[in-house]
């Protein structure tokens, strides 16, 4: 049960990620980037999110089974 939720967690991650970088490269971060130095708040929580989601899948698929 633990390895399919951590295996599914990897996926979110990866679509999570993938959305973030899309987001980086569109038109309101780069306008986000321009006035404040920053990237938009949508693409860096996306990314957050990603990241975070990947660690605990990972960590979850791989523990062993009790």
């Amino acid at each position: 049960m633990n390895k399919a939720l951590g295996i599914g967690l990897l996926a979110v991650g990866i679509v999570l990620l993938i959305f973030g970088i899309s987001e980086m490269d569109s038109f309101r971060s780069h306008f986000s980037r321009f006035f404040t130095g920053n990237p938009s708040d949508k693409a860096m929580w996306l990314l957050l999110g990603g990241v975070l989601s990947l660690v605990v899948g990972g960590v979850m698929s791989l523990r062993p089974a009790r």
